[in-house]
């Protein structure tokens, strides 16, 4: 009986490592991901993304009516690396939820986005990641974006 009840310890213990792995691999790349955004390096960002990445985001027009609008890869990158170098932006990490099935993963991270040492906005990015070739890749990235209710600090 001892010994049953250890095997399933270990298979148990074994699947929490094997998850924590996993989740930290998940973490990694998007970490590489704003590591490319913040050196506006499209080589580094580019090495973490899945060949049809789609980009969104949900927010409200000018009007104040909610939106939902697509920006092409392409377009985001160029407008990424063309920021002048005087010009400082940090999107801040608040914290990390993830949730992996497979080779499937879904990152769920609060942020806030600063401009020259001003707060912008805030909000949420929701990543959707593939494993591919013993890699994540980030396949669909979902952000909102919002001025009220931010915690500013």
């Amino acid at each position: 009986m001892k010994y049953y009840i250890i095997i399933i310890m270990l298979f148990f213990f074994g699947n929490i490592t094997a998850q924590s792995e996993a989740e930290t691999e998940v973490k990694q790349t998007i970490e590489t991901f704003f590591e490319g955004f913040h050196k506006q390096d499209s080589t580094i960002m580019n090495s973490i993304i899945y060949k049809d990445i789609k980009l969104q985001s949900i927010g409200k027009n000018r009007e104040g009516a909610l939106e939902l609008t697509t920006t092409v890869y392409s377009k985001f990158l160029k407008s990424i690396v063309s920021i002048p170098q005087d010009q400082k932006f940090e999107e801040k990490i608040l914290n990390y939820t993830i949730q992996i099935d497979g080779n499937m993963a879904n990152a769920w991270t609060d942020y806030q986005f600063w401009f020259n040492g001003q707060f912008s906005h805030c909000g949420v990015n929701s990543f959707q990641l593939i494993k591919e070739n013993n890699t994540w890749k980030i396949f669909y990235l979902v952000d909102t974006r919002r001025r009220e209710g931010c915690n500013k600090e």
